[in-house]
């Protein structure tokens, strides 16, 4: 394609996410760029996979560089030691790195770009959040940013084995128009979310089933298909090291303990991880994504689903079921706390796409979790 045929992803058009034909057009325009080739599958139907560069930091603490300085500059105060990742390297639960990313960007000045976690990273308990210079919020990029981009990792559960173009976060890009406030995001009120379900339906194929409250509300499944049915998995301590790129390669009962179905009632231990899944099956029109923010705390000492992006078309059933559950990945916070079958622990706010994509979430690009129920991450078999 001719680049003046090139969609002009910054310039006219609707406000909203960009699909993946605009990420394609910014990468080929060189808004986004990488001494090594960006692979065409790490784009996603409305983000893009980054990939880890060669070096990684530890660091003595969590860091953001503020509005006066790099990361590089923060980095020299707090490094403690240099890794290469060229040959694979662990990353040990319960420490802090910083890795620059191979991807930078050259972003023109109405695109902003938002980060999180991939759902593969979320569910095994590893907390990365991208980090720009001059930057004072985690995850976000401000339009026009010309620099690199880090990512902040802290393995919390287990170790981890990474190399050099490991894939753990994703980014979305912003089309902004207006004078929109600094961190404005497209996101649907209540009024367009319930004119949304009644058009098409959100959960389980029923219009009128959602509820609807600063998004869309989600609950915890804890009875399952039955007595005695799986409903969940807590993950096990001092366990040996998850390799991030290793598809299948782990025994699922080295690292997982299944929990049972047990009168709807679930009692999350302090400072625990547990993999979960939502009651509702949920979809995702093509035309929107949806993110999956925690609770009010004000309803439980604890925090759901850190890797919480939803693609186009998430839920679109090739067997002609009606969506696809959301696994919930749980922290516990530092009391017990009891879960009920059917309470509330998350919501999902849905966002405008500026343009359909032209490829959505499913069998047809290789998802992962299209059509899942209650699944550990790709790693386990």
């Amino acid at each position: 394609m001719d680049e003046d045929t090139l969609p002009r992803s910054e310039v006219g058009g609707k406000a909203g996410l960009l699909p993946a034909q605009h990420i394609e057009a910014l990468l080929r325009r060189r808004k986004i760029r990488a001494a090594d080739e960006v692979a065409a599958d790490q784009v996603q139907p409305a983000s893009l996979d980054l990939r880890l560069g060669a070096k990684a930091y530890r660091v003595r603490a969590s860091f953001l560089p503020g509005r006066e300085r790099t990361v590089l500059e923060q980095l020299a105060t707090l490094k403690q030691h240099e890794i290469t990742l060229d040959g694979g390297a662990v990353l040990e639960q319960g420490c802090v790195y910083l890795v620059e990313l191979q991807e930078q960007l050259e972003l023109p000045a109405t695109i902003a770009a938002i980060a999180n976690p991939k759902s593969s990273t979320g569910r095994i308990d590893v907390f990365t959040r991208l980090i720009a210079d001059h930057s004072e919020a985690f995850d976000w990029v401000e339009a026009g940013y010309r620099g690199p981009l880090y990512a902040e990792i802290f393995p919390r559960t287990f170790s981890i084995k990474v190399r050099k173009g490991s894939r753990l976060n994703q980014i979305r890009f912003l089309r902004r128009t207006g004078s929109q406030d600094r961190y404005w995001r497209p996101s649907l009120s209540d009024a367009e979310l319930r004119a949304l379900d009644a058009r098409t339906p959100l959960i389980d194929g029923e219009a009128g089933k959602a509820t609807i409250r600063f998004g869309l509300n989600v609950r915890v499944d804890l009875r399952g298909e039955g007595k005695g049915a799986v409903i969940g998995y807590r993950a096990l301590r001092y366990t040996e090291v998850v390799d991030v790129d290793g598809k299948g390669a782990h025994e699922r009962k080295e690292f997982w303990e299944p929990m049972r179905s047990h009168g709807g009632r679930l009692i999350l231990n302090p400072n625990q991880f547990y993999i979960l899944a939502s009651k509702e099956r949920i979809f995702v029109p093509p035309a929107f994504a949806a993110e999956m923010i925690p609770i009010d705390p004000m309803m439980g000492e604890f925090r759901a689903h850190y890797a919480g992006f939803f693609d186009p078309g998430f839920g679109a059933r090739d067997d002609g079921g009606a969506g696809s559950r959301a696994v919930l990945e749980v922290r516990t916070l530092d009391v017990p706390f009891v879960l009920e079958d059917g309470q509330i622990i998350a919501r999902l706010v849905y966002e405008h796409l500026a343009e359909a994509p032209v490829r959505v979430y499913g069998r047809g690009i290789k998802s992962h979790y299209q059509g899942q129920g209650l699944k550990l991450s790709k790693h386990f078999r």
